[in-house]
């Protein structure tokens, strides 16, 4: 028969076999391959499985669409991670431990499977339903309770409170996967609004501290130059009492202490320089003789 030309790996309908000892031309052929009946499928390869999303028409934002709400081109989307998966499957030799592997793999990131403190919970959910559905592919999953409650046990402890309130009024044995999400999804609204209130009263307050910082510099600044002020008018009504400058006081003077217009005592009296010059000059001589019959005694 025609058909029996293509041994497995080399038909066009299969991708080519793996090979290990000849990754390179594999991966080469491989790629090849899978570009060619679908792009989709080699970007769900690269870069994971797309998500169940859709743009919400009326809040303008990326939500998760439950199956039944899904349209036809979003299915069509979504079959093509489980396609993708099939080839990779179709590429691989057929054994077991292969297999075994991956499932040991994809049960460690179940049982690991943690939501951390800034992940919404729209992403949180595309990495989970990804482990799950591969899991599901290799014929290894868990009950929809397991997932309900480990979805729940994986969220970070500031949902506590409204996982304790899940677990109080829900019945987690009938609770779907998708209904716990969109109950999750209200709460995260709450929370987002609550921490904008929150970093919107810091930052009130630390706006009010900066200002009552300004104004306590800007008192003490003003003091500082009402005291300069005041020293330099204090300083300006003393003056020297020997030549009157306001400059400086009599201790500092440079100018002799005996001038034109001071008086002197002479001879037992005070002079004023209105005295002629004769005068004077004999007061001098006086005070000199005084002087010198003094020193004598």
């Amino acid at each position: 028969m025609e058909s029996e030309k293509y041994l497995e790996g080399q038909s066009m309908q299969r991708p080519p076999l793996f090979e290990s000892d000849g990754f390179i031309y594999w991966k080469n052929r491989f790629e090849t391959y899978v570009k060619s009946k679908d792009l989709d499928l080699w970007h769900v390869i690269t870069y994971g499985d797309f998500s169940p999303i859709q743009n919400n028409p009326e809040t303008k934002k990326d939500e998760i669409v439950t199956f039944d709400k899904q349209n036809d081109d979003l299915k069509k989307k979504l079959a093509k991670n489980n396609e993708a998966k099939m080839v990779i499957y179709n590429a691989l030799p057929r054994n077991s431990q292969v297999k075994d592997n991956k499932i040991d793999l994809l049960v460690q990131q179940y049982e690991q499977f943690t939501i951390p403190e800034e992940e919404s919970i729209d992403n949180a959910f595309a990495r989970f339903y990804t482990i799950i559905t591969i899991l599901k592919v290799l014929d290894e999953s868990f009950s929809r309770k397991n997932y309900v409650r480990k979805f729940l046990r994986a969220l970070h402890p500031k949902w506590r409170a409204k996982v304790t309130a899940i677990e109080e009024s829900k019945d987690l044995t009938s609770l779907s996967l998708y209904e716990l999400i969109g109950n999750l999804k209200v709460y995260e609204v709450i929370i987002k609004k609550d921490s904008e209130m929150v970093k919107g009263k810091r930052e009130q307050n630390r706006s009010l501290a900066l200002k009552a910082k300004k104004e306590s510099s800007d008192e003490d600044s003003s003091i500082s130059d009402n005291e300069s002020k005041n020293d330099k008018n204090g300083k300006g009504e003393r003056k020297c009492f020997r030549c009157e400058d306001p400059n400086h006081l009599i201790g500092e003077c440079l100018k002799s202490p005996r001038s034109n217009n001071q008086r002197a005592f002479i001879g037992g009296a005070w002079s004023d320089t209105g005295e002629d010059e004769e005068e004077k000059a004999k007061d001098e001589t006086c005070l000199v003789a005084q002087t010198s019959n003094e020193i004598c005694l």
